[in-house]
């Protein structure tokens, strides 16, 4: 009896330590934007990163990262313009104060390239977007940086604006230690 209870409780032990969320910490990001207005680029940034990342290259299939950005923290070093583009005809962040994204695979392509397919959340309406990236890991610090695409009136941002291009770029850069 009381072997097969020290048995168990190895079992137990065995089974908790492989399902465990590994707690990563974001050390720095940089999240960009750039998009046409008036056929001149405007660039800015979004800070206040927060991410649950668990990224295993030898177990994609396992792998999550879900994460937020405050819409809030928008900056393109224009008071006026980020003071617009935090109200309700772009990114109104008093009712939508949280961008989000949620992973949902991920391919290997080659080396340190990957693709994921990811759910993106602005102002509540949620797009499929595939992101490709880079993931190196050195030590007990790993790096992500990826560029994508988004059309920014698939999430309602600034309505049918003439002088606004539809396509925005986004590019992140991440330092997780893990």
């Amino acid at each position: 009896m009381m072997k097969k209870i020290y048995i168990t409780v190895i079992l137990i032990l065995l089974v908790t330590s492989n399902f465990a969320q590994v707690k990563t910490t974001v050390t720095q990001s940089t999240i960009s934007f750039k998009i046409k207005n008036l056929g001149i680029n405007t660039s800015g940034s979004f800070n206040g990163l927060q991410a649950d990342i668990q990224f295993k290259p030898q177990d994609l299939t396992g792998s999550i990262i879900e994460a937020s950005v405050d819409a809030g923290s928008i900056n393109t070093d224009n008071d006026m313009r980020d003071s617009h583009l935090k109200g309700a005809d772009y990114f109104d962040v008093a009712t939508y104060p949280k961008i989000k994204l949620k992973s949902i695979s991920f391919k290997h392509k080659n080396g340190g390239n990957y693709t994921g397919n990811f759910n993106v959340t602005i102002k509540d309406k949620t797009k499929l977007v595939e992101v490709p990236f880079t993931y190196t890991e050195t030590g007990n610090t790993a790096v992500f940086n990826g560029s994508f695409k988004v059309n920014r009136s698939d999430f309602g941002i600034g309505g049918k604006n003439m002088i606004l291009s539809d396509e925005a770029t986004i590019t992140v850069n991440t330092e997780i230690s893990k």
